[in-house]
């Protein structure tokens, strides 16, 4: 079984008055994500000079093995062209990513990572999974799995209770 909770900290979640079940469940999730990212905003930053956006950009071109429009690149990051525009131009600057033109359709534009950006992002993408165990250290097998299994029946009903209300 993994270690007890630090017995002298009180977070918010537990503080919030025990009738507010779901809100503090709410805050519990909420803060464990918010402590990751900041832990990896600033493990990108200080190791790598780099953002976990950029890292996240890198990530889906490396995951579609090959080139992504730019708004196919937007819709899968979720942020508007302007955001892949800036981050693409810096990118293409430090010779990470390639932009070309469609021979289709000239307003189309084509971007890959260059091999630099390939063996850049794959050393990132190293130390992110270390850094990823590194927070779960404390939880065995057998917890991981309940938790995946708990967060799986959460955003199954998430899901379920937000459709048609901006849910997924």
């Amino acid at each position: 079984m993994g270690a007890a909770p630090d017995e002298e900290y009180v977070d918010h979640e537990t503080a919030a008055p025990a009738a507010k079940r779901d809100l503090r469940l709410w805050l519990r999730m909420l803060t464990c994500v918010t402590m990751i990212e900041t832990e990896i905003r600033t493990n990108l930053r200080v190791a790598f000079d780099t953002t976990l956006p950029r890292f996240d950009y890198m990530a889906a071109l490396h995951k579609a093995g090959g080139p992504l429009t730019m708004g196919e690149l937007s819709r899968r990051l979720m942020v508007s062209n302007g955001n892949i525009t800036a981050v693409t131009d810096r990118l293409e600057e430090e010779g990470l990513v390639a932009r070309f033109r469609s021979p289709e359709d000239k307003r189309t534009q084509f971007v890959e990572l260059t091999r630099d950006g390939s063996a850049l992002f794959r050393r990132m993408a190293k130390d992110h999974e270390a850094w990823i165990s590194s927070a779960f250290a404390d939880l065995d097998e057998a917890e991981v799995e309940q938790l995946m299994e708990l967060l799986a029946r959460t955003k199954a009903s998430v899901r379920r209770n937000l459709a048609g209300r901006g849910g997924d």
